[in-house]
């Protein structure tokens, strides 16, 4: 009985040893921390290469800024924000373990300017709110048409005045965004299209 028990122990171990991994903080008064993420179906942790980019263009604009991050996942890109100076980061995760893994680094940071909720980002972004941000991440999970549904429900009064919009998304999505909204930049590696957006 007692080596069975063993067995599964081990097993379980191996299991969340396989369920687990790390994101990197690559500038800001966090630079070069590693934080633990789960790595749960879906889920898609921003590259160091991506993020770098994506985070030379928000440069200007990032400090400061209130932010929203609609599908945090790893918090790849809400935790670099706050990292580099942001005032403010929500993150809005679905996955419910993935949600408890972005509070304990937040622990972890001993950060009081970081919020998550553990929602879906679409029922979130229909409530009302009086917050307005400046700066906001879309990246969500691929071939799920969550793009369009998304930008629509933030030109609906989340926006502060010229917010700039992250969008993360396959190539071949073709995706309705608010015609309001003006192309910054744009960059393409592999099947992934990466966009920054400012609104009106």
């Amino acid at each position: 009985m007692i080596a069975v028990s063993d067995m599964s122990q081990g097993k379980k171990q191996q299991k969340k040893k396989a369920t687990t991994g790390s994101i990197r903080i690559i500038a800001g008064k966090h630079r070069g921390r590693k934080l633990p993420v789960l790595m749960a179906e879906g889920l898609r942790p921003t590259t160091d290469r991506v993020k770098e980019t994506v985070f030379n263009w928000l440069m200007p604009y990032i400090h400061g800024a209130n932010c929203l991050d609609c599908f945090a996942g790893a918090g790849s890109l809400g935790f670099e924000a706050l990292s580099r100076g942001a005032a403010k980061v929500n993150l809005i995760e679905l996955n419910k373990e993935a949600a408890k893994q972005l509070s304990a680094n937040k622990q972890l940071l001993q950060s009081n300017d970081v919020v998550v909720c553990n929602t879906d980002a679409l029922v979130f972004l229909k409530n009302q709110t009086p917050e307005k941000f400046d700066v906001v991440f879309i990246d969500p999970p691929f071939r799920k048409d969550l793009v369009s549904q998304t930008c629509k429900l933030l030109d609906n009064g989340w926006l502060s005045e010229q917010a700039l919009i992250y969008v993360e998304m396959e190539v071949e999505c073709s995706q309705t965004l608010p015609a309001n909204w003006q192309l910054l930049k744009e960059k393409i590696a592999g099947q992934v299209a990466y966009r920054l957006y400012q609104s009106a």
